[in-house]
């Protein structure tokens, strides 16, 4: 019986080992198939020129990616520099402020911002953010735009990843030990010292982690994005020009155009950046994440 029960033991320790290789393995099978679709316009273009350029024209064989590239950049930086202090500051809210009542009753509301579709947010950015921006934003800051611009898609981003930092913040803020902030109260400090001195360096790494959630799901956001972006193929220069994001050039050209030579291969290379810059940047946010702990500990 002995034997028989560490055979058992054995069976599912390796059928564990097995899964969760296979589920590693995954992320290396993606990145191959993507590499290999992509190989032909890698084999007869330089890196240099597809990452660098700026010329976009298919139908002569130039695919330049740096007007996607930094369309990717501007929209995610806008939306992370709107959501991060909103959400930071709406996490400490529920965590110290808010009482159960409140805390309990807005939660579910977050969860339903979740569920949302992508769509229907671009669709609301189309009715409202847009509007906004080319009548009131632009105008005010001497500016004109159509309001598809890198503004609206940051914005909309925005509003889609405040469920991600805020529920993980809060997450955070709840690990923080009562103990910890009872010390700091004791000692005379206000709430919002405890706040800002105890709780914020205890939880620092955690709030990272929730910022590189965001940001990874901010980078792949296609549909919402796309529908206000404005999906001109140029560099932008202020948040009022139009961008094109990465996802969005696949979504939009990906099994239209694909008669044309090396375009298939071109649209695979787009994905390609696109999933390693997302695993690039997960695995240098988690090195400053380790470093940053050691510090605090």
């Amino acid at each position: 019986m002995i034997a028989l029960r560490l055979l058992k033991d054995r069976f599912a320790q390796g059928a564990m080992l097995a899964v969760t290789l296979s589920v590693a393995l995954i992320l290396f099978l993606v990145a191959a198939g993507l590499f290999l679709k992509s190989w032909p316009i890698l084999s007869t273009q330089s890196i240099l020129d597809l990452l660098f350029s700026s010329a976009w024209r298919p139908t002569r064989e130039e695919f330049g990616f740096l007007p996607f590239i930094l369309g990717t950049v501007w929209v995610t930086a806008v939306a992370i520099l709107i959501a991060v202090p909103l959400c930071l500051f709406s996490a400490i809210y529920f965590s110290e402020y808010a009482s159960p009542f409140l805390r309990e009753w807005s939660r579910p509301l977050v969860d339903v911002l979740a569920g949302i579709p992508s769509v229907v947010y671009g669709l609301w950015g189309v009715l409202a953010i847009v509007p906004l921006i080319k009548n009131h934003l632009a105008p005010f800051f001497g500016s004109y735009s159509t309001g598809y611009s890198v503004l609206a898609g940051g914005a909309v981003l925005a509003i889609m990843i405040f469920p991600v930092i805020i529920h993980v913040s809060l997450e955070v803020f709840r690990a923080v030990p009562a103990e910890v902030r009872e010390a700091s109260l004791a000692l005379g400090a206000t709430r919002f010292q405890t706040v800002k001195f105890v709780v914020l360096r205890r939880a620092l790494p955690g709030i990272m982690a929730a910022v590189v959630l965001g940001v990874s799901r901010a980078f792949g956001e296609t549909m919402a994005v796309l529908m206000v972006a404005g999906n001109v193929a140029r560099v932008p220069h202020s948040v009022f020009d139009p961008g094109y994001p990465l996802p969005a050039l696949i979504a939009n050209n990906y099994g239209e155009m694909l008669s044309i030579p090396l375009y298939d291969s071109a649209l695979l290379f787009a994905a390609l950046l696109l999933f390693v810059t997302v695993v690039f940047f997960i695995v240098v946010s988690r090195i400053i994440l380790k470093r940053v702990r050691a510090r605090i500990e």
